[in-house]
Parts: structure tokens; sequence; C-alpha cells
């Protein structure tokens, strides 16, 4: 059976700890909420310094430009 948790009278829900530890979240962590269908996606929101050189080697020669849309 997958965790659960009450949203409480201030709209506020604990995340369960083996969730928090199997995921590594932190306290003070941002977390985005993405509407899909009857449910919510929540996932973590990336510093900036995780982003470093995530497009690194990338060939921007080949990068659709807004020019190009009907």
């Amino acid at each position: 059976m997958p965790e659960t948790a009450k949203l409480s009278s201030k709209f506020q829900i604990s995340i369960p700890k083996a969730v928090r530890e199997a995921q590594g979240w932190k306290a003070g962590q941002t977390f985005a909420f993405i509407p899909k269908g009857t449910g919510v996606l929540v996932v973590p929101v990336p510093r900036r310094d995780d982003l470093k050189g995530l497009a690194k080697g990338a060939n921007p020669a080949d990068y659709r430009d807004h020019a190009d849309r009907f």
C-alpha cells in the first residue's frame, strides 16, 4: 500500500518520512505542483547550481527559432 497523508485544516500535508528519504528531499526545499487529471504531481524545483552544465556540448545550430512558426 502506498504511503498516505491527511490534509490539515490549514491545508498542509506532511510528506511521509519513507517518501522523503527515498527521494532525498530536505526541509526548506521548493516544490512545484502540476495539475494532472484528477491529481497533482509534486516535483522538486531544481536549484540553479543543479542545472549548471546541463546543456554542455549541445549544438545550437539546429535550434528552432520563433521565425519559422506559422
